[in-house]
């Protein structure tokens, strides 16, 4: 499906209620997986959430993930410790191009019986699930985060509990300190200190719900339309100002480029309150929160101004190459892109094409970023139903704002 977004002068003010996180929504459906006593509310209607619910609920041999990068880490850790259980994991085209070789020998270190069905390091895997014989383990702390988070999702199960080692330098601190407090608040006890995360072991819990927060990372969109405005305003839900998700780091961020945030119980205002942005230029780490990347460019180009990312590297092995594709399409409206492999330079503008259409490579997260752009120019959506796998509703909520939408 592609999608023709046309030019509008604004937007119009309005409430809107976002699905819950699909990064909290995976780690609790591990955990409830774990121990059935957790309830989890306002679950994520994504793609990505509804196939870690069938895989989970799966009694077959292949499981197919499809592009669900979080889910094909998180079931790895879980399938390996299913005692008994033969599992073969794998996922579409670009998940079997996806590395999963740092986090399959740290369970390998742990005795668990793993194996690649084609390429060494990559999808599909073998998995004979078993009882863990050690409860140590250590792996590069620069990687992604959800390595990391998959085994400490299972750590509690384990007899002795674990102990994770992390060496180097740590990136996505923020994922790992949700996953963190997602444990805590199911009852299970932890601690991370000095690249060293241990997990207790638990063998039951309470009977307990936990809430899942909305998505910050579909708020950026939000946050970008606003920037794009003309002093317009719009609340998003459910929100809250101690958020567990680095990705709230949109509310400082966006500060430089004009919106002002407002909590008010479990909602946030959004406002355009200047039209004066602070140039991104001295360079923005997003090692943190790399997942609102494409958002920020967007709206800097968008606004005419440059902006310097680092802190990329790990959206080169993401749905695509994030920061290949953010230089081709904004090329393509006009811009001026440079990027290594782990930053982004985009240099400053004074227009922006019309009528060009946008690719998004089978990427959720490409097809929102750029949308915003109709308050500035005409465009095109190209497979823009991609969008489900993260926020299924996205299209809708922007008709509410006023966006002229049309299929093509």
């Amino acid at each position: 499906m592609n999608l023709k977004l046309e030019h509008i002068p604004n937007i119009e003010g309005n409430t809107l209620q976002i699905t819950g996180s699909k990064s909290e929504t995976n780690r609790l459906l591990i955990l409830q997986a774990l121990y059935p006593n957790i309830g989890i509310k306002n679950v994520s209607n994504s793609d990505d959430s509804e196939l870690m619910q069938k895989a989970l609920h799966s009694d077959e041999i292949i499981v197919d993930i499809h592009h669900a990068g979080t889910a094909m880490r998180f079931l790895t850790a879980y399938f390996a410790v299913k005692n008994g259980r033969e599992t073969v994991l794998t996922g579409s085209k670009r998940m079997k191009e996806r590395p999963i070789k740092i986090l399959v020998e740290a369970l390998q270190q742990l005795g668990c019986e793993i194996s690649y069905e084609n390429e060494h390091g990559y999808p599909p895997i073998r998995i004979q699930g078993k009882q863990p014989e050690t409860n140590s383990v250590s792996l590069q702390a620069n990687v992604s985060s959800q390595y990391i988070s998959a085994l400490m999702l299972i750590a509690s199960s384990l007899p002795n509990g674990l102990e994770i080692l992390l060496e180097g330098k740590v990136t996505s601190v923020p994922y790992i300190n949700m996953t963190l407090s997602l444990l805590n608040d199911a009852g299970i006890k932890g601690d991370f200190k000095d690249n060293k995360i241990t997990i207790k072991p638990c063998k039951e819990i309470s009977p307990k719900n936990i809430v899942v927060e909305s998505d910050w990372s579909s708020a950026s969109y939000f946050y970008s339309i606003v920037a794009l405005s003309d002093n317009k305003s719009v609340t998003i839900g459910s929100y809250k100002k101690q958020s567990y998700q680095g990705d709230a780091e949109l509310a400082k961020i966006y500060k430089n480029l004009g919106v002002e945030t407002t909590f008010d119980q479990n909602t946030i205002t959004l406002k355009k309150v200047s039209d004066k942005q602070q140039m991104l230029q001295d360079g923005l780490d997003l090692s943190n929160s790399p997942d609102i990347a494409q958002t920020i460019v967007v709206t800097c180009f968008g606004l005419g101004i440059g902006c310097y990312l680092t802190g990329l590297h790990t959206l080169k092995i993401k749905e695509t190459d994030r920061l290949e594709a953010l230089k081709n399409e904004i090329e393509k409206l006009g811009g001026q892109v440079h990027i290594t492999e782990n930053s982004l330079r985009l240099e400053s503008s004074t227009s922006i094409k019309k009528d060009v259409t946008v690719a998004t490579y089978n990427d959720h997260r490409m097809a929102m970023a750029f949308a915003p752009l109709a308050l500035k120019t005409s465009l095109q959506v190209q497979d823009a139903n991609v969008v489900s796998k993260s926020y299924p509703d996205f299209w809708l909520d922007l008709k509410k704002l006023g966006f002229k939408i049309s299929e093509v």
